[in-house]
């Protein structure tokens, strides 16, 4: 369903405000950063740990070695959501956005 006149024009007015405000986009950046260090962080020490824990039980290990996967898997998605917020900030983004907005519906 598309949008009414009025609906684009406050959805355009909310989109310019969010831009800007500087402490919108960087907040969201540096709290990526902050989480993929961490996790990446614990990613190393989980490892650590399921090596030294096999001396001890292999369950212990195990359970250690699901947490690393788990870690693993939040590093990736911070992975990807920095990659897509760097691919939207680069100037082909902006071009292809431009292109898109010029082209006749």
């Amino acid at each position: 369903m598309p949008l009414s006149e009025d609906e684009q024009r406050i959805l355009r007015q909310i989109e310019r405000e969010l831009e800007q405000d500087p402490s919108f986009a960087d907040g969201r950046v540096r709290m990526s950063r902050q989480r993929l260090v961490l996790s990446s962080i614990g990613m190393v020490i989980g490892l650590v740990a399921t090596v030294l824990s096999l001396s001890v039980s292999f369950l212990v290990s195990f359970v250690v070695f699901l947490v690393v996967v788990v870690l693993g898997s939040l590093t990736a998605s911070e992975i990807r959501l920095l990659g897509r917020e760097r691919i939207g900030e680069s100037p082909l983004a902006a071009w292809i956005a431009a292109v898109k907005a010029q082209r006749p519906r």
